[in-house]
C-alpha cells in the first residue's frame, strides 16, 4: 500500500511549477517585448506587459525585412531552415537505415571494422572537420545553394548506431521465414525491418529535425547571399548592429518563430517520440 504524504505531493507539485515558471518566463518576456517598439528598451528597462505595436511589429518581421543586418523576411529563411533540417533528417535516416542494414544482415568482409570506422568518426567533433569540408564544397561551387547547407551534413555515425542496435535485437527467425518466403533483400528490408523499426525511426527524426533546425556555424560559412539565410544565423546578424540602436522588439519576436517548428514537431510525434525512446516493437 502506498502511503499517502502530502508534504510530499506538495514539494512535487511546487517544484514542477518553480520549474514550468523558470522555463516561461523567457518565453513571456519575448513575447511582450516583440509588441513593443524598439524605443521602449532604449532606457535600459524590459516591459512586463504588452504593447501595442505588435501587430505592426510581427507584420514588417514576417512579411518585409526581419531586422538590422538582414533584408530577407522571417517567412523566407524559415523556408529555408525547413529545406535544411528536412534534407538533413531524412538523409540522415535514409543512409544510417541501409548502412545499419547492410553491416547487420549482410556478411562481407571486414564488415564489423567497416562499422567501427564509421563509429569512430563521433570522436570528430565538427570544428576539426569543418575547413575540409568548406573547401570542398567550395571546390564543387555549391556554396549559397540548398544541397551545399544538407550534402554535408546527411551522414550519422549516432543513427547508424541505433538503428545497428535496434537491428540485432530483432530475433533471427525472421530472416529465416522470410527467406522461406521467397522475400529478397529489398522486401524483407520494407516490409519487415521498416515498421519494425517505425518507433525508433520517429524518435531519431524529432531528435535530427531540432539538429538541423538549429544549424549554426556551417550555414554561417557557406552563405552570403541573404536568399539561403536560415533563421538561426539570422538572429545573430540582427544582433550585429555597429551603428544605430539593436531591434529587440524584431530580434524577440524572430525567436518566437524560430522556436515554433521544433516546438510542433516535438508536440506532434511526442507519443513515437517516447515510445521510441523507452519500448520497441518487436
Amino acid at each position: 500500500m502506498i502511503e499517502n504524504r502530502p508534504w510530499l505531493t506538495f514539494a512535487s507539485h511546487a517544484t514542477l511549477l518553480v520549474g514550468i515558471g523558470l522555463v516561461a518566463l523567457p518565453v513571456w518576456m519575448a513575447l511582450v517585448a516583440s509588441t513593443h517598439p524598439a524605443s521602449a528598451f532604449g532606457a535600459g528597462h524590459i516591459p512586463l506587459w504588452f504593447g501595442d505595436a505588435g501587430g505592426q511589429t510581427w507584420g514588417n518581421v514576417l512579411f518585409e525585412k526581419a531586422g538590422n543586418g538582414v533584408d530577407t523576411p522571417v517567412f523566407w529563411m524559415m523556408l529555408n531552415s525547413l529545406i535544411m533540417a528536412l534534407g538533413i533528417t531524412f538523409g540522415k535516416i535514409a543512409i544510417s537505415l541501409l548502412s545499419a542494414y547492410a553491416i547487420v544482415f549482410f556478411r562481407f568482409p571486414f564488415r564489423n571494422l567497416c562499422f567501427w570506422i564509421i563509429f569512430m568518426t563521433l570522436m570528430l567533433p565538427v570544428e576539426v572537420r569543418i575547413v575540409p569540408t568548406y573547401e570542398v564544397i567550395a571546390n564543387l561551387g555549391l556554396l549559397n545553394s540548398y544541397t551545399g547547407l544538407t550534402l554535408p551534413l546527411i551522414a550519422s555515425a549516432t543513427a547508424t548506431f541505433l538503428f545497428r542496435q535496434c537491428f540485432l535485437s530483432m530475433p533471427g527467425e525472421l530472416v529465416e521465414a522470410a527467406r522461406i518466403d521467397g522475400a529478397g533483400p529489398w522486401r524483407f528490408f520494407f516490409d519487415i525491418l521498416l515498421p519494425l523499426s517505425r518507433t525508433n525511426i520517429a524518435a531519431l527524426f524529432v531528435i535530427l529535425f531540432i539538429y538541423g533546425w538549429n544549424q549554426y556555424l556551417w550555414p554561417l560559412l557557406i552563405t552570403t547571399d541573404d536568399a539561403y539565410y536560415t533563421l538561426v544565423m539570422s538572429i545573430k546578424r540582427m544582433l550585429s548592429v555597429t551603428d544605430g540602436d539593436i531591434a529587440w522588439n524584431q530580434i524577440m519576436a524572430t525567436t518566437l518563430l524560430a522556436m515554433l517548428p521544433p516546438v510542433a514537431v516535438v508536440i506532434g510525434m511526442q507519443k513515437l517520440f517516447v515510445k521510441g525512446l523507452v519500448d520497441s516493437e518487436k
